[in-house]
């Protein structure tokens, strides 16, 4: 998953002289049908059918210890089973808010295959799937 400029500006803040940065308790995972982009916006999650941000507790046990610049989800996320039409899914956010679009977005990244998420259908991201890394450029 690629850094927002928003989380960015958290990180460079703490690591030079913020004493106001406190990480969130708990982070939460979105699907975007349209593309988020660096500044965070932009992602337009689906509304209804029972779509709800899976709640992840900010901690190693979600976690990997990060290793290269990069670590991954520790366990299955799993989204509450399609009671109607999510339609398609080509992004993936992670944000500070259980709210759908409310807060601040993280992190995101275009899924490589879109996925049609039709009723009676669950969405999950095994362990392992989620790398969030940060980069030089």
């Amino acid at each position: 998953m690629s850094v927002t400029y928003y989380k960015m500006n958290q990180i460079l803040d703490n690591e030079f002289g913020s004493t106001s940065y406190t990480p969130a308790s708990t982070l939460y995972l979105g699907l975007s049908t349209t593309t988020c982009t660096v500044s965070g916006t932009g992602y337009t999650e689906p509304t209804g059918g029972s779509y709800a941000r899976v709640a992840i507790t900010n901690n190693k046990s979600s976690f990997s210890t990060a290793a290269s610049g990069s670590l991954t989800n520790s366990g299955t996320l799993t989204f509450t089973e399609s009671t109607a039409s999510w339609g398609t899914i080509t992004y993936v956010i992670i944000t500070d808010s259980p709210t759908t679009s409310a807060g601040n977005v993280l992190y995101y990244e275009a899924l490589t295959t879109a996925k049609t998420v039709q009723t009676a259908t669950t969405v999950l991201f095994a362990a392992g799937a989620i790398t969030i890394s940060m980069s030089n450029t």
